[in-house]
């Protein structure tokens, strides 16, 4: 059976709302604030698998996106504009004063969305993004379904659609840890990808599509997180695991040698960001009773490659009114 409660307030006195789930030997805590998974726990393993906060307060004043599912279009946007059929649009610049990120400071990771269906293993939340918010042009309906299914796996559906031409591409912007340590940096981590994009001192890409042979991006085979990592090397980038969406496919493993846990990634997506986590300073207590600090967890946010509607050989960007776009994603964990 699942549990709905009240989690918080926010400060214009909407109520949110934590619902948990279980199924699969997962137990998930999904608040309505951001739709975000507050809390992921699998059986046999004690510490949570992603990080949090125990209180709704800490998320609006210190949460970087923990959990939560940002758009309207994930990730970067480069100068804050983008056209759409001969039209310009200028969207909120939340990121260095220049650029857009994650659809704004009042994106969709940043509001509260509303329950739809609640079950014992699933729950839908909808959220209505009214034409011009943060700048983008038409209304967009947009769900998102977290299921836990057999064997350890969530499942993740997000769908979008619109009643104008506009950007759209939602993700899932959980920070993983698969041991509970303070470090995920010795975890060992496999990207299934040829390429990835590389990116200007501002983090946004440069149009260049990389082959990541000879490179620090060359995860192809596992490798830890932490071995070319030095104070030149960040990595907060897209690896191009296809040039458009298609099927569920297998993308990254990711495990830790002292718990045993392992999450393999499946999408529909295009790209995976995978951001290591450097910038991770919170001043209040997280999930497992003391603050994060840098590497206390990575990010592996499938979408769509950053700055998509800034760059014609980069998979499309664009919802048109007759269309719907559906994302998939699965984090399977499992422990030996």
């Amino acid at each position: 059976m699942s549990i709905k409660e009240l989690f918080g307030k926010t400060d214009d006195g909407q109520d949110v709302h934590r619902v948990t789930l279980t199924g699969g030997g997962l137990t998930a805590n999904i608040m309505t604030w951001g739709a975000a998974l507050q809390d992921l726990r699998l059986e046999g393993h004690e510490p949570a698998l992603v990080l949090g906060f125990d209180t709704f307060d800490a998320y609006p004043a210190h949460s970087p996106y923990f959990g939560a599912i940002p758009g309207r279009f994930s990730n970067r946007i480069g100068g804050a504009t983008f056209e759409i059929d001969g039209n310009r649009y200028h969207t909120d610049k939340n990121f260095l004063e220049k650029h857009t990120l994650h659809g704004g400071v009042k994106g969709t990771g940043r509001r509260n969305w509303q329950i739809a269906d609640l079950g014992t293993s699933h729950v839908t939340l909808t959220l209505t993004d009214p034409d011009g918010t943060m700048g983008f042009p038409g209304t967009c309906m947009m769900t998102c379904d977290y299921t836990l299914k057999a064997d350890g796996v969530l499942h993740l559906a997000l769908t979008t659609r619109s009643d104008a031409p506009t950007v759209a591409g939602l993700t899932h912007h959980s920070y993983f840890n698969l041991d509970g340590t303070a470090d995920c940096r010795d975890h060992a981590l496999q990207i299934f990808a040829d390429h990835y994009l590389p990116v200007d001192e501002e983090l946004i890409p440069t149009g260049v599509v990389a082959d990541v042979t000879g490179t620090p991006f060359d995860f192809r085979t596992s490798k830890f997180i932490g071995s070319d990592i030095e104070d030149s090397l960040i990595y907060d980038h897209n690896f191009c695991t296809s040039r458009d969406r298609h099927g569920l496919r297998e993308v990254a493993i990711a495990s830790s040698q002292h718990s045993g846990v392992t999450m393999s990634v499946a999408t529909s997506e295009p790209g995976l960001q995978f951001y290591a986590g450097h910038k991770v300073n919170t001043p209040v207590a997280g999930l497992m009773g003391k603050p994060y600090g840098a590497y206390a967890g990575f990010c592996m946010e499938t979408q769509n490659w950053p700055d998509a509607p800034n760059h014609s050989n980069f998979p499309n960007a664009i919802l048109r009114p007759d269309e719907e776009l559906r994302q998939v994603t699965e984090y399977r964990f499992d422990m030996n």
